[in-house]
């Protein structure tokens, strides 16, 4: 692997230090190396980007995400190096960075596929299709007012209920919002999807796992006020009474480069499950 592109989220690695001493870091372990830089994923749609052997994404799990969406239809696989917050995606510390291009180099690293998402829009006018690693969202505005959804499974009708909003989410995303929510979390290379009510104003609205095949259509059948499509946390837009939404799983998938030695559920009790920083009055 000598084609290597680095994705860096400027605002988090402002001076260029981070980057500099990565770069110099591959340079020294793989010879000839053929390094390409992209800020903010400007430019990771451009055709000559699937030449690339492997990508790092240089930030934090918001920046894998924005990362995986643009290069989906490459198939190149994604090293995150955390240089943010929480890190669950980005296993791989900006300290850690040697260690892990040895590997690579080494072949001591193997990849593992997550499903992502595709999500259409119908309806008042407007189609848009979207990707995405995580989830896709659908939530009311600034006011505590909800929306009545009915939901859709494979065309049969699965159940409508009134609530805050609704979170689809992948395996990768269980961890996220949808966790946060209620949901269950699912191992991430798995292929499910789950459906997860926010709020529902009623006891008998609760998450659903369905196999990731399954083609979801979820309407929305009245508001009081605007309601939002969001997906993975980073493209939104305002939906209308009677849209119809569509997510199925997509032909395309996030590659992730696991180092030997990855522990899945070591990263989940550290990162998720057992983190207590804001008992202990961290306000990281």
């Amino acid at each position: 692997m000598r084609n290597i592109g680095i994705n860096v989220n400027k605002s988090k690695d402002k001076e260029g230090k981070i980057l500099s001493s990565i770069i110099n870091i591959i340079k020294n372990i793989i010879l000839n190396s053929d390094i390409r830089i992209f800020y903010d994923t400007q430019g990771l749609t451009q055709k000559a980007t699937k030449d690339l052997d492997f990508i790092m994404s240089l930030g934090g799990d918001g920046t894998l995400l924005g990362t995986a969406r643009e290069i989906a239809r490459y198939n190149i696989p994604i090293m995150g190096v955390n240089i943010g917050n929480l890190g669950f995606l980005t296993e791989v510390e900006s300290s850690e960075v040697e260690e892990a291009i040895y590997s690579i180099q080494e072949g001591r690293y193997y990849l593992e596929d997550r499903i992502m998402l595709d999500c259409n829009i119908v309806g008042d006018g407007k189609y848009g299709n979207f990707i995405g690693l995580n989830d896709v969202v659908l939530s009311k505005g600034t006011l505590a007012r909800m929306a009545k959804y009915e939901i859709y499974i494979d065309d049969k009708f699965y159940s409508s209920f009134t609530a805050d909003g609704v979170i689809v989410s992948t395996p990768t995303g269980s961890t996220a919002y949808s966790l946060s929510a209620g949901g269950p979390i699912m191992f991430p290379d798995l292929k499910l999807m789950s459906i997860t009510p926010i709020c529902p104003h009623s006891l008998g609205a609760r998450t659903i796992v369905i196999d990731g095949s399954s083609k979801v259509c979820i309407r929305i059948m009245k508001k009081y006020e605007s309601v939002f499509l969001t997906v993975d946390g980073q493209q939104s837009l305002e939906l209308s009474e009677k849209d119809r939404i569509n997510i199925s799983m997509s032909n395309n998938k996030c590659r992730l480069i696991k180092l030997d030695g990855y522990d899945y559920f070591n990263i989940l009790r550290k990162k998720i499950t057992s983190r207590t920083k804001e008992c202990e009055g961290d306000k990281e």
